[in-house]
């Protein structure tokens, strides 16, 4: 079973693709003209603006639901991870996708809410929605439907609650199965709620997290001050092979960086976009750059504080591709939560394995919820009838069950299936998008200049000549005509 998964990652991650994603991060950097650097300002502040309705959930609700999926036990074990494949340079890859990366979010995010649909008066959205609609090809989008119900109700929950079980043992010997059924009762009752409590949950507990994982991080490196000079130039050096040390395995550097940056920020993954096609907002590009600036919150700022805490502090080990060591300070710990909960413990003695082990679950549990409700949405697509109650129960159901399974397999298996519905979801969506990018862009060159007139930008997509954009043509206009 391993043998085979571990096949299927060599082909869905081989080397050729990790440049495609490169570059088609790169590519959507140049057409929008770098917004992920020019919109900066426009993007906090989209944020904090908008409100919620009977039909759909506020910009922030929008990002805290895409942050729950974006923020998790990527951002712990998988830097981890990463450090240990690729060593050090590895993160500075993290930052490049995450910054280009930033453009390809932008337009998946942007198209889901051009192509959004109204459904038992819930809006809903996504790259099988959008591909259908604005490719027209419907058996494209059944199968990105069929690809993200796989992965995000069977094969990514386990990697998520693996690492929460893992953390908790170490932590405080709770057995796994224990965390376990913890897990999916606290679960089951948040997403029996449907998305307006997977909303409220999200909003209350992922700046909460976030904020409190990033004060750590920053009371470890003010602590190790005197270290940054060195290990910002270690980074670099061994991201581009110049490190003596680190300089042979500039190829696992970029691999692994690339890979744990889009497992962590979801960039181009197609995740996000079923979120941001939630939002109640008058223009798609307003949850696109909201949408853009998240991948700059999960990569820039926490796995960032998750490098910097693990690399000041020497408590990672890194592997050559020959199954050697280059680095083994922590022999007999595998690679994962076991190395931040070191680095921590190493400068704050006693409060490492807990501090860790509790992150973990707020992270990786917050992206469990995030996974139904992606896996909700392409269900509902699949079937296409008002009365989705029983095939929704099903999928609670078997998400529940993975999810508790997760908490009592090897951590191996749960990453190298965790990656084969991540690569498959990648390469549908990066296809979709490259294709339909146009209507994103022109969409953004609008509100551009609705903004330079000084008007709050109002989405017409019959102006602009964007076809099937049913919800904008019709019940945007006819709630618009009745709030008037």
């Amino acid at each position: 079973m391993t043998e085979f998964v571990n096949g299927l990652n060599n082909v869905l991650w081989s080397t050729p693709v990790i440049y495609i994603l490169l570059g088609v991060g790169l590519l959507f950097s140049i057409l929008t003209r770098f917004l992920q650097v020019r919109h900066v300002k426009e993007m906090v502040k989209l944020m904090f603006s908008g409100k919620s309705s009977s039909a759909g959930i506020s910009s922030f609700q929008a990002l805290s639901i895409a942050l729950s999926g974006r923020v998790g036990t990527g951002n712990i074990a998988g830097v981890a991870t990463a450090i240990f494949y690729g060593g050090p340079g590895a993160i500075f890859w993290m930052w490049v996708i995450a910054f280009i990366g930033a453009s390809s979010a932008f337009v998946e995010s942007t198209l889901a809410q051009i192509y959004k649909v109204k459904h038992n008066g819930q809006y809903r959205g996504g790259p099988a929605y959008f591909i259908e609609k604005g490719i027209g090809w419907k058996w494209f989008g059944t199968t990105f439907a069929i690809a993200a119900l796989l992965a995000m109700a069977v094969l990514m929950p386990a990697v998520q609650s693996n690492s929460i079980a893992e953390g908790m043992k170490n932590a405080f010997e709770v057995p796994n199965y224990i965390t376990g059924i913890v897990i999916i009762v606290i679960l089951g009752f948040i997403i029996l709620g449907g998305v307006k409590r997977i909303a409220n949950v999200a909003q209350l507990i992922v700046p909460f997290m976030a904020i409190g994982y990033m004060i750590i991080a920053i009371i470890i490196i003010l602590m190790n001050i005197t270290e940054l000079p060195s290990v910002i130039s270690l980074i670099f050096r061994s991201a581009f092979g110049m490190d003596s040390a680190f300089g042979g395995i500039i190829g696992m550097a970029i691999m692994w960086g690339v890979k744990r940056g889009i497992f962590s920020n979801e960039a181009g993954q197609g995740t996000g976009a079923h979120a941001a096609a939630a939002a109640e907002v008058s223009h798609p590009v307003k949850q696109g750059l909201v949408q853009s600036f998240s991948v700059y919150i999960d990569t820039l700022f926490v796995c960032s504080a998750t490098a910097f805490m693990i690399l000041f502090t020497g408590m990672f080990n890194t592997q050559a591709e020959d199954g050697s060591y280059i680095v083994n300070n922590l022999p007999n710990v595998e690679q994962g939560p076991g190395y931040t909960q070191a680095a921590v413990d190493s400068a704050l003695p006693g409060f490492g394995a807990g501090f860790v082990a509790v992150a973990l679950f707020f992270f990786a549990f917050t992206t469990i919820m995030a996974y139904y409700y992606i896996a909700e949405t392409n269900i509902v697509y699949l079937i296409r009838k008002k009365n989705t109650k029983y095939a929704l129960f099903a999928v609670k159901i078997v998400l529940l069950i993975t999810t508790f399974y997760g908490t009592i397999r090897k951590a191996e298996l749960a990453w190298a299936l965790g990656d084969v519905g991540l690569g498959i979801m990648v390469w549908l969506t990066v296809i979709a998008i490259l294709i339909l990018a146009k209507p994103a862009l022109i969409a953004l060159k609008d509100y551009e200049r609705q903004k330079k007139a000084g008007l709050d930008p109002v989405f017409n997509p019959k102006e602009l000549g964007i076809k099937n954009a049913d919800f904008w043509e019709n019940d945007y206009k006819e709630e618009s005509d009745v709030k008037k």
